[in-house]
């Protein structure tokens, strides 16, 4: 599979370019500075930004399926995700691709009661930004008519895939620790399966 990433320099889309391609895919990434994708046959590294329409209908060109990995920066605006998310939609149905995976957040949406007290303060305080962002991010998805599916960890760390993680859509499950390896491994996991199409599925 030819996969679009989107947020493969960093973090859990990293580990997704770095698995995906130990999985015999190929990955098109998005990068402000493509020296900082791995130089590797099966990886391409197109420079831009993703609210860049032009920049982004490149990375699309030829792939299937596609991973939304945003984050923000401290150069970025505050919509970054959801505006970088709208104009990534769009150039998928332009360009006829119709299977999506995207990475938000335990805390979102109606997974707000899954998240811990301590969790709840400090995003009140500090991340109510992004985790506006993220909401609007998960509403433009919920909203295309696309083959979506939005996976939510519960709290990242580094370190190695360990398989030891629990996922669903129940709403009774609370948030802890996840590595961003194992998330990396689930993200991929969706690409071609239906078990959670069109589904936000937490993942801890």
């Amino acid at each position: 599979m030819k996969i679009a990433v989107f947020g493969g320099t960093r973090g859990v889309g990293a580990q997704v370019v770095e698995q995906a391609v130990k999985r015999g895919h190929s990955c098109r990434v998005l990068a402000r500075n493509p020296e900082s994708v791995p130089d590797l046959p099966e990886v391409v590294a197109i420079k831009g930004d993703v609210l860049d329409p032009d920049a982004v209908s490149r990375v699309l060109e030829g792939c299937e399926a596609v991973v939304i990995s945003l984050g923000p920066t401290r150069k970025s605006p505050p919509s970054v995700c959801s505006e970088g998310t709208r104009l990534i939609i769009e150039g998928m149905q332009r360009q006829g691709i119709q299977r999506v995976v995207a990475v938000s957040s335990m805390g979102v949406g109606e997974s707000a009661q899954q998240v811990p007290l301590f969790f709840k303060i400090v995003s009140a305080i500090f991340l109510r930004g992004v985790m506006k962002d993220k909401e609007a991010q998960e509403r433009i998805l919920k909203d295309s008519p696309l083959d979506w599916t939005i996976v939510r960890p519960g709290g990242l760390f580094d370190g190695p895939p360990t398989g030891n993680y629990q996922a669903g859509v129940d709403v009774d499950t609370i948030a802890a620790r996840i590595s961003r390896a194992d998330v990396a491994s689930f993200v991929l996991i969706q690409l071609d399966d239906e078990t959670y199409l069109r589904q936000a599925p937490h993942v801890t």
